[in-house]
């Protein structure tokens, strides 16, 4: 678990371009980030009402990007699914692909709409917060909708706490996603990397609430031809 953060949300003075400045250094992220191979590890559980493991899935997927940025996904092993209650969709997929990991770059910036809340220390980082959501619901398209952290200095979200959107209910069938909060590391003392994922929720379905505990860990960042670690701040 991250260590306690100490609140100090107030309306305090922030750069009046915040999110495009953001949105630059998150295109200078991905950019770098295309640049490297990492290992990417799903674990779901079903809870029932004590906390008690019902169901597990875990996959491990080594992630791989091209001399070209071509990104590439490779399992390590097979996926163990033995859930009991949870069906995982390809919205499922798509989140774990592209919401949960989230780089807000310039060219998605324009679908969302964002509002400054204040300032707060957050795992010791002096942060800007913003509010993330999307101007628009588009069919058939993943949003990520919640607050995130940005370094004062750089501009670097360090941390990101939402929902990915829309919630699908139709009068056959429900897809409903957690809560969760991802947490960024600098890699090498430069650009931050998700580093790891949790969510622990219930989703009220209609047959029935369900409570679920996801952990999505992100590790061994390698560039290619080196190797590279996250480094403390």
């Amino acid at each position: 678990m991250p260590a306690p953060r100490s609140a100090r949300l107030a309306a305090q003075d922030a750069p009046p371009n915040l999110a495009k400045l953001v949105a630059h250094r998150e295109t200078e992220t991905e950019a770098e980030r295309n640049e490297y191979m990492y290992r990417q590890t799903v674990t779901l559980e079903e809870l029932d009402n004590h906390g008690g493991a019902q169901g597990r899935y875990q996959e491990v997927r080594d992630i791989i990007f091209s001399p070209q940025h071509e990104r590439t996904e490779e399992f390590v092993g097979k996926p163990q699914n033995g859930l009991k209650f949870i069906i995982l969709t390809d919205e499922d997929f798509q989140d774990l692909r592209n919401i949960q990991p989230l780089v807000l770059t310039e060219d998605r910036l324009w679908n969302y709409e964002t509002r400054f809340r204040g300032e707060e220390t957050m795992d010791d980082v002096d942060c800007w917060v913003l509010q993330v959501r999307p101007r628009q619901i588009l069919e058939g398209q993943r949003f990520f909708d919640g607050m995130v952290w940005v370094d004062k200095k750089e501009y670097n979200i360090v941390r990101m706490e939402g929902q990915a959107v829309p919630q699908i209910r139709t009068t056959k069938s429900e897809n409903l996603f957690p809560r969760f909060t991802t947490i960024r590391k600098p890699v090498d003392g430069k650009h931050w990397f998700p580093a790891y994922t949790y969510a622990d929720d219930t989703l009220y379905f209609r047959a029935g609430p369900q409570r679920e505990r996801l952990r999505i860990s992100y590790a061994n960042y390698r560039r290619f031809g080196a190797v590279s670690t996250f480094t403390p701040k």
